[in-house]
């Protein structure tokens, strides 16, 4: 499950107002707060799905948390309390669990299309429930490599099998 994140409401009941330092947050790298409470989005298939927002309604995928690289104007995203001793240090909303729960990912890196879990369980059920293929994508009964159920159209007529059953290669309209 993934959230949206906004300010840390005042205790009189009003969002945090940006501090100056924030406010003059060079535009090439977004602002990030370090306070934020939870609330849903409406839709599982949102834009802001598996995104840490910031009060600007800026905001960087999952997979930026953490990742060595300053992407915040003020680095909250490299928090070294955040970033200790991860994924336990890090927000459950940001962590998926595999199939083997001792290998997580990125919850941005669930139905991407892509193995990241490396058995194919951040893309099939019973362990994930993703969407079906979406329009530029080509549903496979399984594939040989890197991908999980689908493949990107790019892949289909390309001369190489990527599904078992080469539907890649026959009955793929292609691109």
């Amino acid at each position: 499950m993934t959230v949206l994140l906004e300010p840390t409401p005042s205790p009189e009941g009003k969002a945090a107002a940006p501090s100056a330092a924030h406010a003059r947050a060079p535009a090439s790298q977004p602002s990030c707060c370090s306070c934020w409470s939870l609330s849903l989005p409406s839709s599982p298939w949102s834009p802001s799905w598996d995104s840490h927002h910031t009060h600007q309604r800026s905001c960087i995928p999952a997979s930026r948390v953490c990742d060595g690289v300053r992407t915040c104007a003020h680095g909250e995203d490299e928090d070294e309390t955040m970033c200790r001793d991860m994924p336990q240090s890090l927000p459950s909303f940001l962590v998926a669990r595999c199939g083997d729960p001792s290998f997580w990912i990125y919850s941005d890196q669930k139905c991407d299309g892509t193995n990241n879990c490396g058995d194919c369980s951040d893309e099939l059920s019973p362990v994930t429930t993703c969407p079906p293929c979406g329009p530029g994508w080509w549903r496979c009964p399984s594939t040989v490599f890197g991908y999980c159920g689908c493949i990107p159209r790019s892949l289909c007529r390309d001369h190489t099998q990527h599904c078992s059953d080469w539907s890649d290669e026959y009955s793929c309209p292609g691109p």
